[in-house]
């Protein structure tokens, strides 16, 4: 879809659509219309419900007075509560609105609220950023559908005084949609087309933008001791992946200083040590030989969300020339059932040195981040640290569908988390850790097991990962499994992987670590 921005004008292609704010407040060029129509907005307006309450929309066809075939009243609600999330949830339902319809260009006219602390050219940023959100659409496998359910808007065009002003401000927050769209497009393929090897081809045209691409195959992994990680993947015929992407600030690459090889470290951008999101790659899951029931393992494609919003998130970073140095690290894998697979009831040792009894090869993503998590700091020493992970059906059963679970060993952190995730609605629920839900994985023949007993399954999960987390280092776990994948459409998100997490992140770096 295409976006625009130009001046204010009264001839306009497609659908024409203005604000109307709480209260039935006409905006200036909802006056105009209205004007210029003979009062058909306000006759509109009378013969209906709509108010100008946020979200609200209402059609007025082939109206008298003007070119436009259609105009489409958007409601804003109260000017004092009009946020920038709002906004953006409000080109999100214009552009469902106007697909739905079957329009194929219409202009937005923005104007300066009185009673709102947002400019006009920020007000149609945010519009364009919901709108270019919501215009996703992965349908490439898709052969023989019919163009009435086809995207049909190609082309979206904002009128504001200053549209220099507004496509600057557009253009930062456009860098953001291309990492979001990258996740999108890598958790909606299915497993025969994403796998480790294919996710890192996927990773490598980052390299473009000034990321450093890394990959430890097998060999390699098996040298630094990775045996959680390797035990997940050992039964399945693709070979497991360790990926590697590190942003330097400037996008020049810098040498890492060579210690004694695991103790290396890299000062990534302006001499700091790195911000480390790490990604849990589960290319699909079948449960391995604690297999999973039928109904529903196609879902299990997208059991790489995690590994997938930190390629996202790169590129959003890199894209946008992020001034911070930052290491994305992603354990790949296929967790599969064969004669070769791990069974219930094996010991294995990680990186860190520490063994693991595996009670359940369904656990299997606490095991590739046991060893992402240790190599991310034993290599770069990270000031902070987050992964994210399609990690346990406990965390919906507990928060649903409306919040990640959140754990930290970091107060600050997390209330960073927390508060980025309001920002960009993208929300996050602060989880308990303790002493007590340690216990619980205590193994009576190793230092672990992957599993503790059926209560709290995404506490015991986020303890066991705590265990190879240096004493020191904040850190953040996300457990995404109820918000990688939406069953329907929202404002600016489309049914299908929604991408959770390259939001969030990118808003914690932008507010609490560039320079």
């Amino acid at each position: 879809m295409r976006i625009a921005f130009a001046a204010p004008t009264v001839k306009t292609a497609g659908t024409l659509v203005v604000a109307v704010t709480d209260e039935k407040r006409l905006s200036a060029s909802a006056a105009a219309v209205d004007e210029a129509t003979g009062g058909a907005v306000g006759r509109a307006i009378a013969g209906s419900r709509f108010t100008g309450k946020r979200g609200q929309l209402l059609e007025i066809l082939a109206p008298a007075g003007i070119d436009s075939p259609r105009v489409l009243l958007l409601g804003l609600g109260k000017p004092t509560e009009i946020t920038g999330l709002e906004l953006e949830n409000a080109g999100g339902k214009l552009v469902g609105q106007l697909n739905a319809v079957g329009e194929t260009s219409a202009s937005i006219a923005v104007d300066t609220v009185e009673g709102t602390a947002i400019a006009a050219v920020d007000m149609a940023a945010h519009i364009a950023f919901g709108a270019r959100l919501r215009s996703y659409r992965f349908d490439k496998y898709k052969t023989k559908e019919g163009a009435d359910k086809k995207l049909s808007l190609g082309d979206l065009t904002f009128h504001v005084k200053e549209p220099k002003k507004a496509q600057k401000r557009y253009d930062a927050l456009s860098a953001i949609v291309d990492g979001v769209f990258l996740t999108r497009d890598v958790v909606s393929e299915p497993a025969n087309v994403i796998f480790p090897e294919s996710f890192v081809e996927r990773a490598r045209k980052l390299e473009k933008l000034g990321v450093r691409i890394t990959v430890l195959g097998e060999k390699e992994m098996r040298k630094l001791g990775m045996g959680a990680l390797l035990g997940v993947g050992q039964g399945s015929t693709r070979e497991s992946q360790l990926l590697v992407m590190e942003w330097h600030g400037s996008g020049r690459p810098q040498d890492a200083k060579k210690g004694d090889g695991k103790k290396a470290r890299t000062k990534a951008g302006h001499g700091e040590a790195p911000l480390c999101f790490v990604g849990k790659g589960v290319c699909f899951d079948t449960g391995g030989i604690s297999i999973k029931p039928a109904g529903g393992m196609e879902d299990m494609k997208w059991d790489m969300g995690g590994a997938g919003t930190v390629l996202g998130l790169m590129h959003a970073l890199a894209s946008r020339k992020a001034r911070v140095g930052v290491v994305g690290i992603c354990g790949l894998v296929e967790n599969m059932p064969d004669g070769n697979a791990q069974r219930p009831g094996d010991v294995v040792t990680s990186a860190s040195g520490q063994t693991i009894e595996v009670i359940n090869t369904d656990a299997e993503g606490r095991l590739v981040l046991a060893d992402a998590l240790w190599y991310a700091q034993e290599t770069y020493r990270p000031r902070m640290i987050v992964d994210l992970a399609t990690l346990t059906g406990a965390i919906i059963v507990s928060l649903g569908k409306e919040h990640a679970g959140l754990f930290a060993n970091d107060d600050s952190l997390a209330d960073s988390l927390i508060a980025a995730g309001k920002a960009v609605g993208e929300t996050v629920w602060r989880m308990p850790l303790g002493e007590a839900y340690d216990r619980m994985i205590d193994s009576d023949i190793a230092d672990m097991k992957n599993v503790g007993s059926r209560y709290g399954g995404s506490i015991t999960a986020a303890q066991f990962l705590q265990r190879f987390v240096n004493e020191g280092t904040p850190w953040a776990h996300l457990d995404i499994a109820g918000m990688a994948w939406s069953d329907k459409d929202k404002p600016t998100v489309p049914k299908g992987a929604t991408a959770f997490g390259v939001r969030l992140l990118d808003r914690l770096v932008g507010e609490h670590y560039e320079k």
